[in-house]
């Protein structure tokens, strides 16, 4: 025989509970709880950060292999200018320029709020870096120009690109460039030749592990150079203080 609970039973229950308002509080309270943990602890972005945090701990080089010998170089560079007197701006910045440097001052642009190949900032900098941007511009001699423009008389240019790598649309991929094509591209933008410096990197070993995925460096993976299989090309271009690009004579760009 079924036998119901007695009535008495609810009696020794909280009013809280009971009230069916306070229950409907209790629960929007707990969803909003719930949904504040889900934003804290499982966003992409701080699982990436938690993991890189840790993985950095064990002494796991989370760097992009293809980008390690660059960065060395790169970074090298910087720290001779002197980067604490520095007024800095990156085109496009992520991270790791001013996670490892303390610059005079850093300004940043991003896409498609400040378009590199359209516009110009009113204003020069010591340093503007394009850190693997140029390949992804539709009119990169456009952008170059605009670059010069931004730069101080003096005033240095970084750029880094890569070369043997896939097609990766960010939000397009369009060109290429050798350390020599490099050079021209840069003096079509108004820097004189002997004002540029290039360098390069890569090996097989490191060209076919990216064909699928951006591989880290990690605990160790070789960074021997094979100049027949660059896999990142970058330059320093510095602004000549007596040549600008509206001053290069016509007969420079004419074809006898």
């Amino acid at each position: 025989m079924e036998t119901r609970p007695s009535m008495t039973v609810f009696s020794h229950l909280p009013r809280l509970i009971r009230s069916q308002k306070s229950r409907s509080m209790l629960a929007g309270r707990a969803l909003d709880l719930a949904r504040s943990a889900v934003a804290t602890f499982w966003s992409a972005q701080r699982r990436r950060a938690a993991v890189k945090y840790l993985l950095n701990r064990v002494r796991f080089d989370t760097t992009d292999w293809i980008r390690v010998v660059m960065y060395e170089e790169c970074f090298r560079f910087v720290q001779s200018l002197g980067p604490e007197q520095l007024d800095v701006l990156e085109i496009s910045a992520g991270p790791q320029w001013r996670r490892r440097f303390s610059f005079g001052s850093f300004t940043e642009t991003q896409f498609p709020a400040f378009d590199v190949c359209a516009q110009q900032i009113d204003r020069q900098f010591d340093l503007i870096i394009a850190d693997q941007i140029f390949e992804h511009l539709p009119w990169p001699n456009r952008a170059g120009r605009n670059v010069f423009a931004m730069l101080r008389p003096g005033g240095w240019f970084v750029i880094a690109t890569p070369f043997l790598v896939r097609v990766h649309n960010v939000p397009i991929d369009c060109y290429r460039w050798t350390e020599q094509g490099l050079s021209y591209l840069l003096q079509d933008c108004g820097f004189a030749e002997p004002d540029i410096r290039t360098g390069s990197w890569g090996n097989r070993a490191c060209v076919r592990a990216n064909f699928r995925k951006w591989r880290t460096y990690g605990w160790y993976r070789s960074l021997a150079n094979e100049p027949d299989f660059p896999a990142v090309v970058w330059a320093f271009a510095r602004k000549n203080e007596r040549v600008a690009v509206s001053e290069r004579p016509q007969d420079e760009l004419s074809v006898s």
